[in-house]
Order: C-alpha cells, then sequence, then structure tokens
C-alpha cells in the first residue's frame, strides 16, 4: 500500500504538478502572479513569519505549539475575512529563501493559508486553489512517508489532527463541488474533466492507509489494550511521535471516509483496536474525540444498532457538558464542535424515537432545553417531513466515490448521495404507538388504522419485531462485536387473527433519583456555608 501511493505520486503528481503550474496558471484566464505587485504585510505579520521560519529551520519544537495557536489570533485581527499573503509575497517581502532550507516551512504555510481560504474567504477557493492545495498535501505526505528515517519534524497533536481533519474536508467539497455542474462555465467543466486524478478517492484512502501502516499504529493499540507498552512493537517510525499520532488520527480519518461513502461496517471496523469506553494516551484532543463519537454514533445508527448509537452519542454529550468551556473561544474549529454537538443532539432524539430507552439525566435534560421534545413528539406521530429535516440537518455530507458524468444536464448530482441514505431509515414510531394502546387486538382492526391490507400489515410487524431486535455492544475491544437483543418497550406475539401485546417497560426507580437530588442539594448548601462564612 505504502510504495503504490509513493509509485502514484512519484509517476502522477510531481510530473502533472509541472504541468498544472504552466498550462492552467499561465493561461490568461487565471493570470501568472509574477507581475503583481508585492503585496503589502503588516509588521506584527512579517515577524510572527519570520519567527516561525526560524522555529522550523532550528527544528524548535518548544515554540511551534504557541506559533501554531497565535496563527488563530493573527487571522482575526488582520485576515478576518481575506486570505493570507501568498507564498509568492513572502518571497517578494524577503521573508523566505529560495535556497531550499524554507521547503518545509513553505509546505506547512501553505496548508494554513489553504485552511484558511476554505473556513473564512467570502466565495471559497477557486478551482486552481483546490488543485494547488491538492498538490501541497501530496508535498506534505510524500515528505513524511518517502523518509527512510523518521523526518526531524515534530508538529503539536491538534495541528497534527487538523491536517487529517482538514485533508478529508477538502476532499469532501471538491467532491461536492465537482457533481454541482450547473453553474459551471464549460472551461471550469473542461479542467475539472480533464484533472480525474486530483482528489482521487484511492489517493486519499492510499494517503490514510500508508500512514496507518507506516506507524504500526493497530499492532500499538493492540498491544497498548492488552496492557503491554506500544513502544516494544511500534518500530522506528512508531515512536517517533509524528507518525504515532498521524497514524492513529489516520484511523479516526477512515472512520470519517467510509462513513461520507455509506459503508458504516468498514467504518467501525478500522477503530477494532480502539476502546472507544476508555480513556487512552491517544485521545487527547477534544476536536477529535467528539469527531470519532460523532461518526461511531452515526454509523451504528444507520446499521440500525440504535442501542449503541444512543450510549456513544450519551457519553460523547456528557463529556461535551462538562468540558464545554474549552469550546466557548470563536474560532472555525470550534465553532466546527459546536455544530456538531448540535448535530448529535437532533440524531440521539431520531434514535430515542426510533429505540426509546432510558439516558443520562444531564442529556435528557439538555434534549427538553434545545426543544427537541417536541420534534420527538411530531416524529413519534409518524411526521415523515420532521424526519427527513431532522436527518437532514444531523447526517454528514455524504460522498460519491466516482466523478459525475460531465455530459449530463442534471443539476443536483450532489444531492443523490444523501437521497440514497435517507432512504434507509425507515419509520417505526406509528407502529409503535398503536401497539402500546391495546393488549389484545384483531389484526384486521389494526390494519385498517393504518389504512393497510392485513398482508401488508402482518409483514410490517414482522419488519418491525426485527428491527427492535439489535446487535448490542457488551464487552470487547471491537465495536462490531455484541450480543442481540430486543429493548423495545412493547412486545407482541400473533395468534391466528389476533395480536397479543405486552408492555415490557422497566419501571423507574425513583429511589434513586431522589438520592440524586440529595446529593446535589447538600453540595449546594455547602457552598452557600462556605460564601457566608
Amino acid at each position: 500500500m505504502y510504495n503504490e501511493f509513493v509509485d502514484e505520486y512519484d509517476s502522477y503528481a510531481i510530473e502533472d504538478s509541472e504541468n498544472y503550474h504552466y498550462t492552467v496558471r499561465g493561461e490568461g484566464e487565471f493570470g501568472d502572479r509574477s507581475h503583481y505587485p508585492t503585496y503589502s504585510i503588516p509588521e506584527e505579520v512579517k515577524k510572527y513569519v519570520t519567527y516561525f521560519r526560524d522555529a522550523m529551520r532550528d527544528e524548535n519544537i518548544y515554540d511551534i505549539p504557541s506559533l501554531y495557536m497565535d496563527f488563530n489570533r493573527l487571522t482575526e485581527e488582520y485576515y478576518k475575512t481575506q486570505s493570507w499573503p501568498e507564498v509568492e509575497d513572502l518571497y517578494g517581502n524577503k521573508l523566505v529563501e529560495q535556497d531550499g532550507r524554507d521547503d518545509i516551512f513553505l509546505i506547512l504555510y501553505r496548508e494554513l493559508y489553504y485552511r484558511h481560504i476554505y473556513a473564512r474567504v467570502q466565495g471559497g477557493p477557486t478551482i486552481p486553489q483546490r488543485f494547488e492545495s491538492y498538490y501541497n498535501y501530496c508535498n506534505l505526505f510524500n515528505y513524511i512517508l518517502s523518509a527512510e528515517t523518521p523526518v526531524p519534524m515534530e508538529l503539536p497533536n491538534q495541528w497534527l489532527w487538523e491536517i487529517i481533519d482538514e485533508f478529508i474536508y477538502q476532499f469532501q467539497s471538491f467532491s461536492q463541488f465537482r457533481s454541482k455542474l450547473g453553474k459551471k462555465s464549460e472551461p471550469e467543466i473542461e479542467m475539472l474533466k480533464e484533472s480525474p486524478k486530483i482528489w482521487n478517492v484511492h489517493s486519499v484512502l492510499n494517503v490514510l492507509h500508508c500512514l496507518v501502516d507506516k506507524s504500526n499504529i493497530n499492532r500499538q493499540l493492540e498491544v497498548y489494550t492488552s496492557g503491554g507498552d506500544p513502544d516494544s512493537v511500534a518500530g522506528e517510525f512508531g515512536r517517533h511521535p509524528l507518525y504515532k499520532m498521524l497514524g492513529y488520527f489516520s484511523l479516526i480519518g477512515l472512520l470519517r471516509l467510509h462513513s461520507l461513502l455509506g459503508d458504516y461496517y468498514q467504518a467501525i471496523k478500522v477503530l477494532e483496536n480502539i476502546e472507544l469506553n476508555k480513556k487512552s494516551m491517544y485521545s487527547r484532543v477534544p476536536a477529535c474525540q467528539i469527531t470519532t463519537y460523532y461518526y461511531v454514533g452515526f454509523a451504528y445508527m444507520m446499521m440500525r444498532r440504535y442501542a449503541d448509537a444512543i450510549r456513544t452519542f450519551s457519553n460523547i454529550l456528557v463529556y461535551i457538558q462538562r468540558t464545554k468551556a474549552m469550546f466557548q473561544t470563536r474560532n472555525y474549529q470550534n465553532d466546527q464542535i459546536n455544530k456538531q454537538t448540535e448535530q448529535m443532539y437532533t440524531l440521539l432524539s431520531i434514535c430515542m424515537v426510533l429505540h426509546p430507552q432510558r439516558i443520562d439525566e444531564a442529556v435528557q435534560s439538555s434534549l427538553r432545553e434545545k426543544a427537541l421534545a417536541e420534534k420527538m413528539a411530531r416524529m413519534s406521530r409518524g411526521d415523515a417531513q420532521e424526519f427527513t429535516q431532522c436527518f437532514t440537518f444531523a447526517c454528514p455530507k455524504f460522498l460519491s466515490p466516482v466523478p459525475p458524468p460531465f455530459d449530463t444536464t442534471a443539476a443536483n448530482l450532489h444531492k443523490e448521495p444523501f437521497q440514497q441514505q435517507l432512504k434507509q431509515q425507515q419509520q417505526i414510531s406509528v407502529m409503535r404507538s398503536y401497539l402500546k394502546l391495546y393488549t389484545t387486538m384483531p389484526m384486521e382492526k389494526m390494519a385498517a388504522f393504518q389504512e393497510m391490507s392485513e398482508d401488508d400489515f402482518r409483514n410490517a410487524l414482522l419488519c418491525f419485531k426485527h428491527k427492535m431486535r439489535n446487535m448490542v455492544w457488551t464487552k470487547g475491544t471491537s465495536g462490531l462485536q455484541g450480543d442481540f437483543q430486543s429493548d423495545s418497550e412493547v412486545d407482541f406475539f400473533i395468534d391466528g387473527n389476533m395480536i397479543h401485546i405486552a408492555d415490557t417497560k422497566v419501571a423507574q426507580r425513583y429511589g434513586d433519583f431522589f438520592i440524586r437530588q440529595i446529593h446535589k442539594l447538600e453540595e449546594v448548601n455547602r457552598s452557600l456555608s462556605k460564601v457566608k462564612v
């Protein structure tokens, strides 16, 4: 796999990147930037670039985390809605050298530069910028993966996660952009048609798998989970923090990518060596943790493992409630985390309608505060439009793994993957609401309530019983393991033409609830006593 990526990069990306710069950027439509006047850069930004450049030259790993955080601060101050200076402007202001010493710094600078354009610049990236960003990632990953010994570079875990996260996001963005043919000009369509390998799904998968293989991260996680020392099996590259964390984040990237492509079994399988229900040394980046639980929970939901989806969403939402102060600062990373949190509450509400059960009290309270209780009531009554609206808001933006047919006149090809996934979630709440009203009922009568023939209704009942029997995780590392359980609050059997229904809901234990409230009251009283003193 690793050699496959390097061979593809060597034979394609370097040659084509040269052709791209000469044939595309040299054409009159986009222009050659060499004749542009020197861009005026604020003094503080010049100092920042100089410090950052020197830190990379000197391999000063202690200053890089703070410099990385300063990028967001300077963005808010100088480049809130416009792009940072281009690399040509850095050369024009003599902030970098052309002797090769600053090549790695420039790759990392471009990574931040294009990421900022995707996130903040009005109108988003142009087609040339999308291409250039892809080639920059090729340069970065080729530098890391083609080295015979670990490269002398260390970056903070937050940046490493955001490199992988942004890499997949830009692939996702390009795939959707390429499918929206309605507003594209003939030259734009021609350019996309002539560049089938740029942001190709196989290239993205290869990069992630290469990073996983190079770091030997699966073997490390296996040993770590069993209580051993992961460094004993890591190898030369796996012991290096850069490779180890890129390997781990690539597993989360594969989870996300397979979910976007609709392969939920494979999405969960790539994490079979990660024990989600335990804190570990690898889960130190909150954004990574939240993304992991979002896509794991969503994959469980789409596999109809509602109990596991509810447990997954509840666990991470409790964590977010306890650490919400971390996500109050306004930047695009925290904005994404806050949006993902709202999406998980909505997905949880869908799962609770399809598979009612008790959840953490704090999460249940948040559902009520966010007015999701009303939406759940409408979905429970079989409101198809409410289901669609909630699913549309909360689901990820699905992708097609292949380019669209460029000669078609269809304008909404980017919506087809979403429509296919929406059909997977059949609504079963109406059936449950009728069953909860009776203990015995003739088949013919209940079929008439649902405006169905008796045969169709019998099939719908069997479908309901099948969907209420879920695989539920009980123990083990792999999220695919578990036992079949029926957690429905109603059960039934059919005897001839009669349905016999039993309420299986476990009565709520009010004693536990009151004990928790008494403890909370005692804590409040103690706090007030200290204040008075």
